[in-house]
């Protein structure tokens, strides 16, 4: 359980899950923080969860934010970019909207909100039990996420496949990138769980 000190990890990373609605960032989410899996409805405005891991001999601290898909609730999220250290777009393996979406909708977002211009994105094709209903293939998510410059994997929330991986892999790639881990030290660590959506949001600059 999180006591709260600042003895009980060494680094705090806010992580951010993007995506259209239904495409089962809330299930994965589960799937990771609480190793079970559920049909969940939509989230509404912004979710929150904390887990904790060690990785490399360090003790992380991870406070992940499910923000909700549908469009109505977009303007009420875009302050949950700041200071995210790695973002995760998870797209529908058998939906194509929602893999034209990332491009159209998601990466702009990014654009527009994140204030880490380091931070790491990660490319994730859930729903891969659902395989006879595939409709986007590997290689064009292998393809989009070379040109974003984004890591990649294909999931499942339901049957757990590489759920651990896909949080793990992004977490990783933050330890490994300098700037980020200057944010994530504890002496960054205060404004993380007091982000609140402010009217201003929707005229912020990317830095």
């Amino acid at each position: 359980m999180d006591s709260g000190s600042t003895q009980d990890f060494d680094y705090l990373f806010k992580l951010l899950m993007i995506g259209d609605s239904g495409v089962g960032k809330s299930s994965l989410l589960l799937s990771f923080t609480s190793d079970s899996f559920e049909d969940l409805s939509p989230t509404i405005g912004v979710d929150f969860k904390v887990k904790h891991l060690t990785i490399d001999g360090k003790k992380l601290k991870l406070a992940i934010w499910d923000t909700a898909g549908q469009e109505r609730f977009r303007t009420l999220t875009s302050s949950y970019y700041r200071g995210a250290q790695g973002i995760i777009m998870v797209y529908d393996v058998t939906r194509r909207e929602t893999f034209t979406d990332l491009s159209e909708v998601w990466t702009k977002e990014i654009d527009l909100y994140s204030t880490n211009p380091d931070c790491i994105r990660m490319l994730v094709g859930n729903k891969v039990d659902k395989e006879s209903d595939r409709v986007v293939t590997r290689k064009e998510a292998i393809d989009f996420a070379r040109d974003c410059g984004c890591l990649f994997i294909e999931c499942s929330a339901k049957t757990r496949v590489n759920v651990q991986q896909c949080f793990e892999e992004l977490v990783l790639k933050v330890l490994d990138t300098p700037s980020l881990l200057v944010e994530g030290a504890k002496g960054n660590k205060k404004n993380i769980f007091k982000d609140k959506p402010l009217e201003s949001d929707s005229t912020t600059n990317c830095c």
